[in-house]
């Protein structure tokens, strides 16, 4: 028998709420089945389990959940493997350059900001007296 989990058993295990996890359920990424009068309680197997904990990773490396999603379904799809490790690796060198460009901008950002910090404290300096030169010329 293999082991299934609630919804508030990924919810915990993964830090996530419930709505997030039917969310990803609502976009395909998670396939539970239902059980229960109606068909209301969700069951999730480890199948849906790993598909989850690859969502987050994608996530994480700033893939979009439609990327991640197309990602993970090659893993499903009984496709030659070279092929989808080959679609994996252009995905992640288009975020790879993607967070390279955003960080060479926030680079540039930081030193504008040193720049101006050391003006301001320059001004500053030039305009503050020093509280010593202030007290002898009250005297």
């Amino acid at each position: 028998m293999s082991i299934t989990y609630s919804i508030g058993d990924l919810a915990r295990e993964f830090d996530l709420t419930t709505r997030a996890i039917r969310f990803y359920e609502d976009l395909g990424l998670l396939e539970p089945q239902r059980t229960g009068p109606g068909g209301r309680s969700r069951v999730y197997s480890g199948r849906d389990r790993t598909r989850l904990k690859l969502t987050l990773r994608a996530k994480r490396l700033g893939l979009s959940l439609t990327e991640a999603k197309e990602i993970i379904q090659m893993y499903d799809s009984p496709r030659d493997t070279g092929a989808q490790l080959k679609k994996f690796l252009d995905v992640l060198a288009a975020h790879r350059k993607q967070l390279e460009s955003q960080m060479t901008d926030l680079q540039a950002n930081l030193d504008e900001l040193k720049t101006h910090e050391k003006e301001a404290r320059a001004l500053l300096a030039k305009t503050v007296k020093p509280a010593k030169t202030a007290k002898a010329t009250k005297a």
